[in-house]
């Protein structure tokens, strides 16, 4: 097994528990953002299984398009649907959640039934720009793949900004969360943007810090919520709108 795909195996095991842990978390406390990270994640893990797969065993064209539907296109869509439930409320999450979903529908024909442009590589990360072309509209993944990097990283970025500057000086270690999940967001979506435009290297490096990063935001976000909830109302603030993601753990939903 070579290095990469040893860190491709080590981000697809930490996403894995992260999504497990969110859908545990929905489970126990129905939430619609916590459901659309948990979906989130479940997609970010799925991606970098098909990334270690390729990587350890030979890229075939079912796991190379997986790979690239849910890693360089829809992920960040998802995390950024779960931040705008949490952020702006459920009839703004419910209005994002048609139309994301209608573009990952749109983008999945369009990534499953691209033509092939040259051979899959033996080793390595393919490119998008390998074997994809960019021309074709709608039909092309490149080009799904660079609107959806753009939507979802702006939305998601924004949003997290928002909620660190509104409460910077009530709730240090919330912003220090919010932080971190900027950091984690960037990490996965520099890495598919790259791969989208012909620049795979490092990529499964990019998922596995990009995997620690939003699960140690999650959870410092989370407890900042749960341990300053009192000192927050002082000052004001809803704590139904705190954090891009931060929320109660499983087993602590009462």
């Amino acid at each position: 097994m070579t290095l990469q795909a040893a860190i491709a195996f080590a981000g697809a095991a930490v996403a894995s528990a992260f999504a497990a842990r969110l859908a545990l978390s929905h489970a126990v406390r129905p939430r619609p953002h916590v459901a659309a990270w948990s979906a989130a994640m479940a997609m970010y893990a799925a991606a970098t299984w098909a990334l270690f797969a390729g990587l350890a065993f030979g890229w075939g064209e079912v796991a190379f398009r997986l790979f690239y539907w849910l890693g360089a296109i829809v992920t960040v869509v998802f995390l950024a649907l779960g931040a705008a439930y949490l952020v702006l409320g459920s009839r703004a999450g419910g209005a994002l959640l048609v139309v994301f979903g209608a573009f990952a529908a749109g983008s999945g024909a369009a990534t499953f039934g691209a033509r092939l442009t040259a051979p899959l590589p033996a080793t390595g990360v393919p490119a998008g720009s390998e074997v994809f072309a960019f021309s074709g509209g709608l039909a092309s993944p490149r080009l799904w793949a660079l609107v959806g990097n753009v939507t979802g990283t702006l939305l998601l970025v924004g949003l997290a900004v928002y909620t660190v500057v509104r409460f910077r000086r009530t709730d240090r270690r919330l912003v220090t969360g919010n932080l971190l999940i900027v950091a984690g967001t960037a990490a996965p979506a520099v890495g598919g943007s790259l791969t989208a435009l012909g620049e795979g290297g490092g990529l499964a490096s990019s998922l596995l810090v990009g995997a620690g990063l939003l699960w140690a935001g999650y959870r410092v976000a989370g407890g900042a919520r749960r341990e300053d909830a009192p000192a927050r109302a002082a000052h004001g603030a809803d704590p139904a709108r705190l954090g891009a993601v931060g929320d109660d753990h499983p087993g602590e939903d009462q």
